[in-house]
């Protein structure tokens, strides 16, 4: 940050190098596309992201169905979906496995293990449960603001990412920059090294 507000200082004054000025430069634009660019490439990812995510809830509502299953018997096993991996808020995570049997869209009946949060869980029991259209169990859908704070989440990590690639690409040209210039000092070190010192050198 002092190498980008001395820049004005530094263009008039004698002892200030080329480099410096450069690396001044370097940093001050790096800083703009931090402060611009980045948060706006990240705001167009979010932006993106939500309205595909959102697509994806407006069909997974039309696909999904909430219906009433019945209880049959309660299951060791692992069910289909034991837990809800879209869900945006925690919910109870004591859930039983059972198997249970409910219609499917076309009035047929199905038979599955599926998991419940329902402290229910007794043979005969009324559970409600997600289907797709053929009636196999599935997840629940997305919700809208879910849906939402991932497209968020995304836009924070792309601004976040933009943000840290400017840096290290700064970090980079600046390391260059000083590598040219302990090169040339080296080069000019090994011109005028040998007679340093001696008396009536240059003359």
């Amino acid at each position: 940050m002092r190498a980008v507000l001395g820049i004005r200082r530094w263009r008039r004054n004698p002892l200030c190098r080329p480099t410096d000025r450069h690396e001044a430069w370097v940093a001050l634009v790096a800083l703009l596309l931090m402060l611009v660019a980045a948060p706006t490439l990240g705001r167009l990812c979010g932006t993106l992201t939500d309205d595909a995510l959102q697509r994806t809830v407006r069909a997974q509502h039309a696909q999904r169905h909430l219906t009433t299953a019945v209880v049959i018997r309660e299951d060791s096993g692992v069910p289909r979906f034991a837990h809800d991996p879209e869900s945006a808020v925690a919910e109870d995570t004591t859930r039983t496995s059972v198997v249970a049997r409910w219609k499917a869209p076309d009035g047929t009946d199905r038979t599955g293990r599926v998991a419940t949060a329902s402290r229910v869980t007794a043979p005969g029991a009324r559970i409600r449960i997600w289907t797709d259209e053929t009636g196999r169990a599935a997840l629940r859908p997305m919700d809208a603001s879910t849906a939402h704070t991932h497209a968020v989440l995304a836009g924070v990590g792309v601004t976040l990412l933009a943000a840290g690639l400017v840096e290290s690409a700064r970090r980079l040209v600046v390391w260059r920059m000083m590598q040219r210039r302990y090169t040339r000092l080296a080069e000019a070190w090994a011109e005028t090294g040998p007679d340093w010192g001696r008396t009536g050198t240059g003359s």
